[in-house]
């Protein structure tokens, strides 16, 4: 099994030992993205709203880094400290991707890094 390591400037660098996501194949399983300021490693201020749009915006860089691009995500993971959010984080969803939708997970956790509302990991076949 080859393993591509993906990684670019245009999302934040990991926080720990892992890399934005690995490339197996034709398939790219994607490390979680929070609301992290690529430029500055900083939590963007603002609602879950904001904090979900960043952390897309995120992903799609991981994307394009691995040669693809949203529409080809086919599996979403999303994590909310208050899944009372769960509407204004399908609201930003709906900005980025369009039918048919990705299969998805949404989670309630207690906590997330950094003190993050909100979290994405997915998997994309190229």
């Amino acid at each position: 099994m080859t393993r591509q390591i993906i990684q670019t400037d245009h999302a934040p660098a990991a926080i720990g030992p892992y890399s934005q996501a690995v490339r197996s194949g034709n398939t790219v399983y994607f490390s979680g993205q929070i609301p992290l300021d690529p430029a500055t490693g900083n939590l963007v201020e603002g609602d879950i709203a904001v904090q979900a749009r960043r952390a897309f915006d995120n992903l799609k860089a991981v994307a394009e880094a691995a040669g693809g691009s949203l529409p080809q995500i086919v599996r979403l993971g999303l994590y909310l400290t208050d899944l009372g959010q769960f509407a204004a984080v399908n609201a930003v969803m709906q900005e980025y991707f369009n039918a048919p939708f990705p299969a998805r997970s949404t989670v309630e956790v207690s906590a997330l890094p950094k003190g993050a509302v909100f979290e994405v990991d997915a998997v994309m076949v190229l």
